[in-house]
């Protein structure tokens, strides 16, 4: 029997790994996603289990583990990343590199109050109009207040940074970015890999990869890992 030959990647192409963070003491209500909470059980749990995958992709695709992995600078982030690399020390030592750059959308000063707080404050300011309906997960919206930022600045913040390592990546090596579901979502959309509509309808489960190859022009290209398919009642929210 011929051995299995492993899939083909695009030509001149580097491989990342987005990664959004385990299940974590999440403060309900609040959309800002700048909260300081860490991993629940579950999540650690959810997070050690990810090397299994990580490892399985190695192994399909031939290709060597980047010992420099990318975390945003939130625990919940940081701990996925760390619990994950405890697993694969058969890889070598992994470096943390923790940077804002990959960061969840910016509520600015509103952060870490709940939605209807931020409506409040918004109600009470003579300068503003009342966001519009559904504004959590419009992709365009961005607060009127210092710092904020919409989902599609945020995916573009995110795809940025990914794109500036990923063009400084060892070849044939896997490159891994841990962070969070709707900026990722939304640079996937701005790299190419997903049209618009399916932002709203696709979210990424908790402590699971979903893999890309990052073409020479900055597009990328879906070439393993699942999506999640977003429930109606779920929102933008990480």
């Amino acid at each position: 029997m011929k051995p299995t030959q492993p899939p083909r990647l695009p030509p001149n192409s580097s491989i990342i790994g987005l990664i959004r963070h385990g299940d974590y003491q999440q403060h309900v209500g609040a959309p800002s996603a700048f909260q300081p909470h860490p991993l629940t059980e579950l999540g650690q749990q959810q997070s050690q289990q990810l090397a299994d995958s990580i490892e399985a992709f190695v192994t399909k695709w031939q290709v060597r583990l980047n010992p420099k992995w990318h975390t945003s600078v939130l625990l919940r982030a940081w701990q996925t990343a760390t619990i994950c690399a405890n697993q694969l020390t058969d890889h070598g030592t992994s470096t943390l590199i923790e940077t804002a750059q990959l960061g969840e959308r910016c509520v600015g000063n509103l952060a870490n109050l709940t939605t209807a707080e931020i409506e409040a404050a918004i109600a009470s300011d003579p300068r503003y109009s009342a966001p519009p309906k559904g504004w959590k997960s419009d992709s365009d919206y961005c607060l009127p207040y210092p710092g904020a930022e919409s989902l599609m600045m945020a995916g573009q913040r995110v795809a940025n940074y990914i794109n500036e390592q990923a063009m400084e990546a060892p070849a044939n090596g896997l490159t891994l970015f841990f962070g969070h579901g709707a900026a990722f979502r939304h640079a996937a959309y701005l790299t190419g890999a997903l049209e618009r509509h399916q932002i709203a309808k696709l979210s990424m489960y908790h402590a699971s990869v979903v893999f890309f190859a990052v073409l020479p022009g900055g597009q990328w290209q879906h070439i393993d890992g699942e999506w999640k398919i977003r429930l109606v009642s779920e929102s933008f929210t990480d």
